[in-house]
């Protein structure tokens, strides 16, 4: 196929807006053959990969970002019924959660309090600008939550939307040789630990690795979202 044919099934095909829906689709299943092959090696990370090749698309035609998530935005929709259904394995391993009910607490509101607090006080310490220290102080909630407690803290949205990605993919390809090198083999502290610091992003990694650590990943991400809320607003006051 010429080049110029090429170039006309792109112009035809970039009309439709299901074009992104499914290369978005086809990218992520992509990438994810990939990291299986690789045993689901924590560098080969599928959110990091598609995110990568996405954007190298979008570069390489000219594409606007407004173009691509008009044809995109049902996977945006789908994330509210993704998050609810991980409500079916916290069912199924209710018995545990409640056995160990007082220290997800003692961990949710330490961990909360240690993402906020070391974020906003590391970025006063260092003087970075106030709307770039309200913008950092949610990066460890999942995004619909973080760009809500954004505004709500005069924060720009989008630039925090930025900080929760970059978090979650760093927390997601830490917390594996983290926690092999800190012996922890508790599954459920390592899950909760990986969705408490590194939201929706952590939660996938951890159900790569346990049913169980997926769960309590998924509780700590939403545990986390509902705290930060309260406790953003008055880490921010308190160290201005």
């Amino acid at each position: 196929m010429s080049p110029a044919s090429i170039f006309e099934l792109w112009v035809y095909l970039a009309a439709s807006p299901l074009l992104w829906l499914t290369l978005t689709i086809g990218v992520f299943l992509g990438a994810r053959r990939v990291a299986r092959a690789c045993g689901n090696h924590p560098l080969v990370n599928p959110i990091l990969l598609s995110i990568a090749v996405l954007v190298a698309i979008l570069a390489a035609t000219g594409t606007p970002y407004a173009t691509y998530f008009s044809g995109a935005q049902f996977v945006h929709f789908a994330l509210g019924p993704a998050t609810v259904a991980l409500a079916v394995p916290l069912y199924r391993n209710r018995a545990l959660v409640r056995a160990t009910l007082l220290p997800i607490l003692a961990a949710l509101f330490a961990g909360t309090f240690a993402a906020v607090g070391s974020a906003v006080g590391l970025g006063l310490l260092l003087n970075v600008p106030g709307p770039l220290v309200a913008a950092l102080a949610p990066k460890s909630v999942t995004a619909g939550i973080a760009m809500g407690i954004a505004a709500q803290i005069g924060a720009d949205p989008a630039l925090t939307a930025v900080f929760v990605i970059a978090t979650g993919i760093i927390g997601a390809i830490l917390v594996t040789p983290l926690m092999n090198a800190l012996r922890i083999r508790d599954f459920a502290a390592r899950g909760f630990a990986a969705g408490l610091a590194s939201h929706g992003i952590g939660t996938v990694r951890a159900f790569q690795v346990s049913d169980v650590a997926g769960t309590f990943a998924g509780l700590a991400m939403a545990l986390n979202g509902l705290v930060t809320a309260l406790v953003a607003p008055l880490v921010l006051s308190l160290l201005r």
